[in-house]
């Protein structure tokens, strides 16, 4: 009786196991492709809304990433942690923004998602790819325009780097420093002009002589 007892035991626990294995790749799966209905259907049998793969990627992240907005506006509706980074250091905003979803970053702000952090930030990486409605949202909502990724450069340097030039014209309007240099020993008019950019090197010249200040001659 006894033995008897403790196989079926063993049996149910590796059912159990099993089925949990099964719901674990079921709603990594789901966030990644925007399967919103399998996904709720996980989330109401009681998976963990914090649930990441073996990079670090949240159900928040994966959908994020991919701009599945229902999806992203479902999981949101359980409370996960919406400051989670995965591995890379990357948090849900961040994917998005990287993505260029708009509507997915909205619902993450608003959610309480985080623009100002070590590392690479969400201003950076929309400057990084061109998301000048993106670079403006940001700095509205108290961005820190001064924030440097690993290598030392700051948004204005990527943008400058990558031929952006509406952005560059952005964040010329902040007070950015002009004459930070990354780890490479680039400025942000240096770096435009190794890539090409003469027009933005030029712009950023500009507004260094704009903000140097008038000395009076007295005579």
């Amino acid at each position: 009786m006894i033995l008897r007892r403790f196989l079926l035991a063993l049996v149910l626990a590796c059912m159990t196991t099993v089925v949990l294995a099964d719901s674990y790749e079921a709603s990594i799966s789901s966030a990644r492709l925007g399967d919103t209905r399998q996904l709720v259907s996980l989330l109401n049998r009681g998976i963990d809304p914090n649930t990441i793969d073996e990079q670090g990627n949240s159900l928040l992240l994966l959908a994020a990433r991919e701009g599945h907005l229902r999806t992203v506006q479902a999981i949101l509706q359980y409370r996960p942690n919406v400051l989670h980074r995965n591995l890379a250091g990357d948090s849900a905003l961040m994917l998005a923004t990287l993505g260029g979803h708009r509507d997915v970053v909205d619902e993450l702000l608003d959610a309480g998602a985080e623009l100002n952090h070590d590392g690479w930030t969400p201003l950076i990486y929309a400057a990084f790819q061109g998301h000048l409605d993106l670079v403006e949202k940001f700095i509205e909502r108290g961005a820190d325009v001064h924030a440097l990724a690993p290598n030392e450069s700051n948004a204005l340097m990527f943008a400058a780097r990558n031929g952006h030039i509406q952005v560059v014209r952005r964040l010329l309007q902040t007070d950015i420093d002009l004459y930070h240099q990354n780890d490479r020993g680039f400025t942000a008019e240096t770096w435009a002009l190794s890539s090409g950019n003469t027009d933005i090197a030029r712009l950023i010249e500009q507004e260094r002589e704009r903000r140097r200040p008038i000395r009076l001659e007295i005579n």
